[in-house]
């Protein structure tokens, strides 16, 4: 008789630029304190819409670029700036590649 192994089930759902996270969503996803989702927010590499912690608004968006600066963080030892500054040369190449999809039609 033969076995089966099954892949376990993953279960998630997609975040968009929609969704609307709390901070205290972004650190339980994040596995994050406080103090460092505010560290990035004042470093500019999250921008939630609200004018103080408790009324900030997180997007999907949001979520991944804290998740790669967290990791920068954590495996390169980068520090907030550093990964602002990493994360800002990040979309300047997606913007880059983007035009050129765009002008080459591929």
């Amino acid at each position: 008789m033969t076995t089966q192994n099954t892949p376990p089930r993953l279960t998630g759902f997609i975040l968009e630029d929609q969704t609307e996270l709390t901070l205290q969503d972004v650190c339980r996803a994040c596995a994050a304190q406080v103090d460092l989702v505010i560290e990035l927010v004042q470093e500019g590499v999250l921008t939630p819409s609200g004018s103080a912690p408790a009324q900030w608004r997180f997007t999907g968006v949001h979520m991944h670029r804290a998740t790669v600066a967290l990791r920068l963080q954590r495996d390169l030892g980068v520090n907030l700036a550093g990964a602002a500054l990493a994360l800002e040369l990040m979309d300047e190449m997606d913007e880059l590649r983007a035009q050129l999809h765009r002008m080459t039609g591929t």
